[in-house]
């Protein structure tokens, strides 16, 4: 299959463009497009690559046969050493057989952490927690289902991290301890997500519309479980939709997905997952980031006003994303005290899911790129956030 830069250079000679006339339309630069199809640019977003692909009106997934998505760095690696080896059962055979009960109160122990973005704490206690759960499932199978629980929180966290071989590791393991299809639902939507991060665009949507599908309720009698399943597939199908410039499918996947948020009432948490939370402000959030894909930051301004993210945990990784869109958005309209000032606070709330986000990156990035001199405070927080020089 031909190389990124080769397909762009092909199509736009098919359209006519000339390389300044396809950056133009794109709104991106001329030198950007002739390092791409010289192929000495592979570390270009994927909204990028969208924005190109909508100016040459072909869906991205046109334009990249995987794109490659920038790994985790150093630091993260050897931050989650321990606990890959765990996960690939490297490490040797506990040293006290472990219990189901034990096993699950631990799990449930752990919540707060995972729900607060503790990934130091989290990435001590998770080697004994993998071993654990492998040495019971080999005596009790009954505990397949608390092992399948633990792994597909692992593999969220490793798409979280960028460590997407271990996080896809995870994940399919989980999925063969499932036997409820809500539960398995829910682990593919995480598993969806992950291909969204590694650009699979179209693996995405197939996945997640085929599952959708099969989960459908009848909305009259939905349960929030079922509802939360179904929503967030649809959400999974219209963020892949967006990014591979099917804009009127993204638009009818996600209005389906606000048919289950307001059958739902208001945003709940089923079982008490963090992963499941779903309801309007959810929805009305993906809303806002189908709008900055679309590079409408006018939108974005526009609908952020009417969601209450001070009703949301401030470690919510929905609320934190949502306002990486709020700030990219008041960058783009040149407001760049507000986009700095809603990077500090995410900063505040969220420390260690912050130095993760390649997006909290790209948007300090575009804020300080073009200044003579930067502020202290502009220093400190790029440094925060692991901003190559």
């Amino acid at each position: 299959m031909a190389a990124l830069g080769e397909r762009i250079r092909s199509v736009r000679k098919r359209r006519g463009l000339t390389q300044q006339g396809l950056a133009d339309l794109a709104g991106v630069s001329a030198s950007l497009i002739r390092k791409l199809e010289r192929d000495a640019r592979r570390d270009v977003r994927l909204e990028t690559l969208r924005k190109i692909a909508v100016a040459l009106k072909v869906p991205t997934t046109s334009l990249i046969a995987q794109h490659d998505a920038e790994p985790a760095h150093d630091k993260t690696l050897d931050l989650w050493a321990p606990v890959r080896r765990a996960l690939y059962g490297l490490d040797g055979p506990v040293s006290e057989a472990p219990t189901r009960e034990g096993l699950g109160s631990a799990l449930g122990a752990s919540m707060p952490l995972w729900k607060q973005d503790r990934y130091s704490q989290i990435a001590a206690m998770l080697p004994v927690m993998l071993r654990d759960a492998d040495a019971l499932v080999e005596t009790d199978l009954s505990a397949r289902h608390v092992r399948g629980r633990l792994l597909h929180l692992v593999g969220w966290l490793m798409t979280q991290t960028r460590q997407f071989d271990e996080a896809e590791f995870a994940l399919s393991r989980a999925m063969d301890d499932m036997n409820d299809p809500l539960d398995a639902a829910a682990t593919v939507s995480t598993h969806c997500w992950l291909l969204l991060r590694q650009g699979r665009l179209d693996e995405a949507r197939q996945m997640a519309m085929r599952w959708a599908d099969d989960v459908e309720p009848r909305i009259s009698r939905a349960t929030p479980h079922q509802l939360s399943a179904w929503g967030w597939l649809l959400l999974r199908s219209s963020a892949a939709a967006i990014r591979d410039n099917r804009p009127d499918e993204a638009d009818d996947t996600i209005r389906l997905a606000r048919t289950a948020a307001v059958a739902m009432g208001r945003d709940l948490t089923p079982n008490e997952d963090f992963l499941r939370t779903f309801g309007p402000i959810t929805v009305a959030m993906k809303r806002v980031e189908n709008a900055m894909i679309e590079d409408r930051p006018d939108k974005v301004l526009q609908l952020s006003q009417t969601i209450p993210v001070t009703d949301l945990r401030p470690t919510s990784n929905n609320r934190n994303r949502h306002l990486l869109d709020v700030a990219e958005a008041h960058r783009r309209m040149q407001r760049h005290s507000e986009a700095f000032d809603v990077l500090q606070g995410i900063r505040r709330d969220a420390p260690e899911w912050m130095t993760n986000q390649r997006y909290a990156r790209d948007i300090l990035r575009g804020i300080i790129g073009r200044r003579r001199t930067l502020t202290d405070e502009m220093r400190e927080l790029a440094d925060f956030v692991l901003l190559d020089y």
